[in-house]
C-alpha cells in the first residue's frame, strides 16, 4: 500500500519522534506499565503506522463485502441493509414460563428465538431419571418429549420466526421434535429456519456435555446435516462452537482456530460420507464468544473470517462462495460477568456488543447483568436486549461497513491473530487431525495453560477487574433475582407418568425397535428419531437406545 520511499520516510520520523518528542514525556512520566497486553495476552505496541502493515495487499487481505475472503463481512451491504439477528438465549423451568419470556422479547423487539435447555434434556436424561434430581428446570428449560415442545412454542408460528437450539449430542431428537411439531402447524420443512448447536467436539474438549463416543457422534452429526441439505434447506445444521473454548479459558486465537479445527473435521467426516462440500457447507454456522477488548475481538473476527474462507477454498476445494462465507453467532462473555457490582456487567456486555457489531456479527445475544447470580430477571434480559438495539440503532457503528478496517493497529493484530491460528492448524494437522489432538489432549492443555495464564494475571493485580481486584466496596447482596420453583421437578415427574400411561404402546415400541435397527445400520438416522418422537418416545428413551448400541463416552485423564 506505501511505496518504499515513503516508508523510509516514516521510519526516519517516527525515530526522530521516539527520540525526542516521546523521550522527554517519558523521562518526565514514565508508562502505566512496563508491558500492555490485549486480554489474550497479545502485547500491544505504543503506536501503530504503516511500518506494521508496509506490505499489506489490500485485494488479498481484505477485498470487498460479500467476496473472498470475506474480512470485510459476508454481505455486500452488511448492517446497511439489514441488522443482525437479535436472538436472546432463553429457557427456564417449565415449558409454560418459558414460552411466557419468548413472546415477551418478541414483543420487546427480539427477531429470532434461542432455547436454552435444562442439564438433563442436554445429557439425553429425562427428567424423573435419578441423575436429573435437582436439576429440573434449573439452567434451562425442561424437555423431555414432543408434548413439551408444543408447549414450548405454543402459539409461535415456526414459518414467521427462526429458532437456535443450543444442543449436542441429542440435538437429533430435538431437531426432530420441532419439526414434527412444524408439521402439525402445517408448516413444510423447506420454510423452517433456525440452527441447532450439534457440535459435540467441542463439549469432549471442555464443556463435558457429551453422551456417545466420538465415532457414533459424528455418525449422528453427520446425519443431521445431510438430512436437512435434503429436507429442511433453510437449517443452519452446526453451530460450530467457539464460545465454551473461550469460556474455559482460551485466548482469542485459540478460540478461533480450534474452532475452525473442529470445522475442518466435520467437513472432512461429511465428505468422507460422500457429500459435496459445496451441497453442505453454506448450511454450516459458527458460534463465538465477544470479551471486553473490543479491538482484539474485531481482529478476531476479521481474521477468524479470513482464514475460513482460504481452507474452504483451498483444502476443500469449495466453488460456490456461500461455502466460503463463515456465518456465525456471538454470545457476550458469560464469564467475563461478576457478581459483585453487578450493574458493572452493563457497561462489559454494552463493549462486547459494540466489538460484535464493529466485527460483523449474523446474530447476537447480549447477557443479562444478573446472569453472574441468577437465570435473567424480565428487568435485566429487556436492559441487555435494549443494549443491543441502542448499539444497531444509536452508535452509529451499523452505518459503514467493517468501520475499523484500514486501522494500523486492527489490520496488524487481524494478521497476528491469523498467523496464531495458522500455526495451530498446522500443529494439530501434524498430529493427526482434530479426533487425534482431542484425544492427546493436546488442545485441552493449551485452553488449561492460557486460563492459568490469565488467572495468575488477575491474582497478583497485574491485570485490572473493575470490582474484583480494584475499585472493590461493600455492597449489599442483590435481592431481585430469579428463582425457579423446586416442585417443577414434580410436575414434569407427573407429566412423563401421564405421557407414557396414555401413548399408544405398540406404535412406540415398534418405533424406538426401528430406531435401533437404523442406528446398527449405515442408513440415516432422522426418519426414524421424527417417527420415534411422534410416537411419544421422550429424549431419554431415545438417547438410552444409543446408550445401549453405541455405548457411553468416557474421556482419558491428562495430567
Amino acid at each position: 500500500m506505501f511505496d518504499k520511499e515513503k516508508i523510509n520516510d516514516i521510519k526516519k520520523k517516527r525515530e526522530e519522534w521516539e527520540s525526542s518528542t516521546l523521550k522527554k514525556v517519558l523521562d518526565r512520566f514514565p508508562e502505566r506499565k512496563k508491558k500492555f497486553t490485549t486480554i489474550s495476552g497479545t502485547e500491544v505496541e505504543r503506536l501503530y503506522s504503516p511500518l506494521d502493515i508496509e506490505d499489506f495487499d489490500y485485494n488479498e487481505k481484505l477485498g470487498f463485502p460479500g467476496e473472498y475472503p470475506f474480512t470485510r463481512g459476508v454481505q455486500p451491504t452488511m448492517y446497511r441493509g439489514r441488522l443482525w439477528t437479535m436472538r436472546q438465549y432463553a429457557g427456564f423451568g417449565t415449558a409454560e414460563e418459558t414460552n411466557k419470556r419468548f413472546k415477551y422479547l418478541l414483543e420487546q423487539g427480539q427477531t429470532g428465538l434461542s432455547v436454552a435447555f435444562h442439564l438433563p434434556t442436554q445429557a439425553g436424561y429425562d427428567s424423573d431419571h435419578p441423575l436429573s434430581m435437582g436439576e429440573v428446570g434449573k439452567v434451562g428449560v425442561a424437555v423431555d418429549s414432543i408434548e413439551d415442545m408444543k408447549v414450548l412454542f405454543d402459539g409461535i408460528p415456526l414459518d414467521k420466526v427462526t429458532t437456535s437450539m443450543t444442543i449436542n449430542a441429542p440435538a437429533t431428537v430435538l431437531l426432530a421434535m420441532y419439526l414434527a411439531i412444524a408439521e402439525e402447524q402445517g408448516v413444510p420443512f423447506d420454510k423452517v429456519g433456525g440452527t441447532v448447536q450439534n457440535d459435540v467436539l467441542k463439549e469432549i474438549i471442555c464443556r463435558g456435555q457429551y453422551i456417545f463416543p466420538p465415532q457414533p457422534t459424528m455418525r449422528l452429526t453427520v446425519d443431521l446435516i445431510e438430512y436437512c441439505y435434503e429436507h429442511v434447506p433453510r437449517w443452519n445444521t452446526i453451530s460450530i462452537s467457539g464460545y465454551h473454548i473461550r469460556e474455559a479459558g482460551s485466548t482469542a486465537a485459540q478460540e478461533m482456530a480450534f474452532t475452525i479445527a473442529d470445522g475442518i473435521a466435520y467437513v472432512q467426516a461429511c465428505i468422507e460420507r460422500g457429500l459435496a462440500v459445496d451441497s453442505f457447507a453454506p448450511r454450516l454456522s459458527f458460534f463465538f464468544n465477544a470479551f471486553t477488548n473490543v479491538l482484539e475481538e474485531v481482529a478476531k473476527f476479521r481474521a477468524g473470517r479470513r482464514y475460513w474462507a482460504k481452507i474452504m477454498k483451498e483444502r476443500f476445494g469449495a466453488k460456490n462462495p456461500k461455502s466460503m462465507m463463515m456465518r456465525y453467532h456471538v454470545q457476550t462473555g458469560g464469564v467475563t460477568l461478576t457478581a459483585q457490582q453487578p450493574l458493572n456487567n452493563i457497561v462489559r456486555v454494552a463493549l462486547q456488543a459494540y466489538a460484535t457489531a464493529l466485527g460483523g456479527a449474523q446474530s447476537l445475544h447480549t447477557n443479562s447483568y444478573d446472569e453472574a447470580l441468577c437465570l435473567p430477571t424480565e428487568q435485566a434480559v429487556t436492559v441487555a436486549l435494549r443494549t443491543q438495539q441502542i448499539v444497531a440503532e444509536e452508535s452509529g457503528a451499523t452505518e459503514t461497513i467493517d468501520p475499523l478496517a484500514g486501522s494500523y493497529y486492527v489490520e496488524a493484530l487481524t494478521d497476528k491473530i491469523e498467523a496464531q491460528i495458522d500455526e495451530y492448524i498446522k500443529k494439530i494437522d501434524e498430529l493427526g487431525g482434530t479426533l487425534k489432538a482431542i484425544e492427546l489432549g493436546y488442545i485441552q492443555k493449551e485452553i488449561q495453560e492460557s486460563a492459568y495464564r490469565f488467572q495468575k494475571e488477575i491474582e497478583s493485580g497485574e491485570r485490572i477487574y473493575v470490582g474484583i481486584n480494584k475499585y472493590v466496596m461493600e455492597e449489599p447482596p442483590l435481592t431481585n433475582i430469579l428463582k425457579v420453583d423446586p416442585k417443577i421437578g414434580e410436575m414434569q415427574v407427573e407429566r412423563l407418568k401421564k405421557l407414557r400411561a396414555e401413548r399408544d404402546q405398540k406404535k412406540w415400541k415398534e418405533a424406538l425397535d426401528n430406531l435401533r435397527e437404523v442406528s446398527k445400520s449405515d442408513e440415516n438416522v432422522m426418519p426414524a428419531v421424527i417417527e420415534a418422537v411422534k410416537a411419544r418416545a421422550t429424549v431419554g428413551e431415545i438417547c438410552d437406545v444409543w446408550r445401549d448400541v453405541y455405548g457411553e463416552y468416557r474421556p482419558k485423564e491428562f495430567v
